[in-house]
């Protein structure tokens, strides 16, 4: 089994650094090539696009020809679009490629956490969640990096993904394990979420806004503040590590306090956080860097803070549909926000992402007040679990975590 598992882990970090790359490659590359800010941004929602179009698909392949051969599917299609890009330099046939590359990853992912989800049992879950959790920030944080070595509009750093993309099939594809059998697919019911907590919906479409503008826009901010390919790599990195050295504490205050509470105050920071981004953007590269990592900080945790607030108000039946149905919100904000994003920075400059950004958590802030007014919150809840946003198949694998409640004042 931990065989097994080393495979599919192997695939997760070559797949992770393959997809992260290309987002700020495209930046750069689209900057290079004369693309304008609205054309770059449609690259970012086209990505996201895709990667919703995968969700939906990936379950239905797996049932058809299986783990491996879905996954293979994937992974070419993902390559495709990668080796294209220098073959024809046009944004809207970018675009279509970059739908190709968000359903590789959704694709790939669904079938990763399917095949985990038929191996774990529940003396492993525990161990074997966290170690994919681990897998998944590690490989993310790698790919920012990666973007600083890559030249921007060139045929080497496009086929070097493609290699990492195809690199990522040989783990899963040559282990020896036997496949397991397909899962049922869960339904996917937006409106289920809705229905157990409108503030969760609020809370994933805002995190969908900061977390789609900062990775697919933010090379733009960077560049418009001065900064060069090397140290955006670094501006990116800053951010996830600023994200990833969130989740304990904010974990430690969603599981103690009431977490309604707990999104208000982090949407207070992040409105600062967006202040200081803006005042520190001359104030040198390591103001920038700063204040990327307190972004991070302040706005990567609310998905699941927001995640785990619906989870209080739903029964064990509904969590794994209600976990496809918070991704399914979560996805519609983050096609909207980096085309959204780029229009703004086109026609106010870079200071407006942080300004637009600023303003989606004031909403939350009042729609989370006007929410504590209108219900008491639970005083028996799940445990807070911080879930990578991979795909509709992972709320299976976290739910027996979400039954391990405790009780709260």
């Amino acid at each position: 089994m931990m065989i097994s598992f080393a495979a599919l882990f192997l695939s997760v970090v070559l797949l992770q650094l393959s997809s992260g790359g290309v987002g700020p490659l495209d930046v750069l590359s689209g900057t290079a090539l004369g693309f304008t800010r609205q054309e770059i941004g449609m690259l970012g929602s086209a990505h996201f696009f895709g990667f919703f179009i995968g969700c939906w698909f990936a379950p239905r392949l797996l049932g058809s020809v299986g783990h491996s051969r879905a996954f293979a599917a994937f992974t070419a299609a993902g390559s495709i679009g990668l080796i294209a890009h220098m073959m024809v330099i046009n944004p809207y046939a970018w675009a279509l490629m970059r739908v190709a590359s968000g359903l590789c990853v959704a694709g790939c992912y669904t079938v990763v956490e399917a095949w985990l989800q038929a191996k774990v049992t529940n003396e492993t879950r525990g161990r074997a969640m966290g170690s994919y959790r681990m897998v998944d920030m590690t490989g993310n944080l790698f790919a920012q990096g990666i973007v600083g070595i890559l030249a921007p509009a060139d045929y080497i750093s496009y086929n070097l993904l493609a290699i990492l993309c195809c690199a990522a099939l040989l783990p899963i594809t040559l282990t020896k394990t036997q496949q397991p059998e397909t899962p049922k697919s869960p339904r996917l019911r937006p409106a289920l979420a809705y229905t157990r907590s409108p503030l969760a919906v609020a809370g994933v479409i805002v995190a969908a806004l900061s977390s789609a503008s900062f990775r697919m826009v933010g090379p733009i901010y960077g560049q418009e503040v001065g900064l060069s390919a090397g140290q955006i790599a670094w501006f990116l990195l800053a951010f996830v590590v600023g994200g990833a050295l969130a989740q304990i504490p904010i974990g430690w205050l969603a599981d103690k306090y009431d977490r309604r509470k707990v999104l208000i105050w982090m949407s207070v920071a992040a409105i600062g956080s967006c202040g200081v981004t803006m005042a520190t953007a001359t104030w040198g590269v390591t103001g920038v860097f700063l204040s990327a990592g307190l972004f991070g900080f302040t706005t990567f945790p609310i998905y699941s803070v927001a995640a785990a607030h619906a989870h209080d108000f739903a029964s064990s039946d509904e969590r794994v549909e209600l976990s496809a149905a918070l991704m399914f919100w979560f996805a519609m904000g983050a096609i909207a926000a980096p085309y959204g994003t780029s229009l703004l920075i086109e026609s106010y400059g870079p200071e407006a992402m942080f300004i637009m950004l600023a303003i989606g958590h004031a909403g939350l802030i009042v729609f989370s007040i006007a929410r504590m007014a209108a219900r008491p919150t639970k005083a028996v809840r799940t445990a807070y679990i911080n879930a990578p946003r991979t795909s509709f198949t992972v709320g299976r694998l976290f739910r027996r975590e979400r039954e391990k409640t405790k009780d709260m004042p």
